[in-house]
């Protein structure tokens, strides 16, 4: 019993210091973002590295998740001669949900990973600490870009997945299950609100993006500089950022919503 409360505690306080250690490198990281104005063009390769280059995913889950979520919307609401309503099915759970959260998982399984990857080899390798001796500030260089870039990214990519996978539930409900344009467009114009919708949805993914991109830079910074470490850490930066795209899904509804 007392090597089990041991072990309790020596987690507890390892859970600890890791938050601290990750709300001090979160500060000195916001103190480093100004330095990007002199550099921009840190932050547009970092941009192409993390944004580009996710887009390909997001296409492709943002049509199929349209299609399917039209289809399964179909499914309920015919039995209730309410299938003209699908348009506002569709565009309400795409816009208030599953546009922030899938662009948030991907984003964390795709981007969220390669960023930790990256940084992790960096400090295996000892070229942050050549940078150092070399009075160069790692975190001006390569943290700051690298974080910016991830949160001004993920609501970008969050408004393509929206597009993407409205326009898919359009060609499902007009081209398969036969329901009229028309109808499809003036539903969703006439039952959803800019702000309540849309913006809240934008909220989020812009909570998601800051909070998995501080997750995946701190987790390649601080992991530890060996191969094994370095698995570790990525498996890390999937795992918590994708669990704290939900959980904080979850707050955000009920606050917005005044649930």
């Amino acid at each position: 019993m007392i090597d089990g409360l041991q072990k309790l505690g020596h987690n507890t306080l390892s859970a600890f210091s890791r938050v601290g250690r990750a709300s001090l490198f979160l500060w000195y990281c916001i103190l480093s973002l100004p330095y990007l104005l002199h550099r921009p063009l840190l932050l547009i390769r970092q941009l192409y590295y993390v944004g580009v280059q996710t887009l390909l995913i997001i296409l492709v889950a943002g049509l199929f998740v349209g299609m399917v979520l039209a289809l399964q919307a179909y499914i309920v609401l015919v039995d209730f001669g309410a299938e003209d309503s699908i348009s506002l099915m569709v565009s309400l759970s795409i816009l208030r949900e599953l546009g922030p959260v899938f662009t948030g998982l991907l984003f964390a399984g795709r981007a969220g990973s390669a960023l930790t990857a990256e940084i992790g080899l960096m400090k295996s390798t000892e070229q942050l600490s050549g940078m150092e001796m070399m009075a160069v500030n790692p975190m001006k260089y390569i943290i700051a870009p690298r974080f910016l870039a991830g949160v001004i990214a993920v609501p970008l990519l969050t408004s393509i997945f929206m597009a993407i996978a409205i326009l898919g539930g359009f060609f499902v409900a007009t081209e398969m299950l036969g329901i009229y344009e028309g109808v499809f467009w003036s539903q969703m114009q006439s039952n959803v609100d800019f702000y309540t919708d849309l913006m809240n949805g934008m909220i989020k993914s812009l909570v998601f993006g800051f909070v998995v991109v501080w997750i995946a830079v701190f987790e390649g910074y601080d992991c530890v500089p060996t191969s094994e470490g370095l698995g570790q850490a990525t498996t890390r930066t999937v795992v918590h950022g994708s669990l704290a795209v939900l959980g904080l899904d979850f707050v955000l509804t009920a606050l917005m919503f005044n649930v």
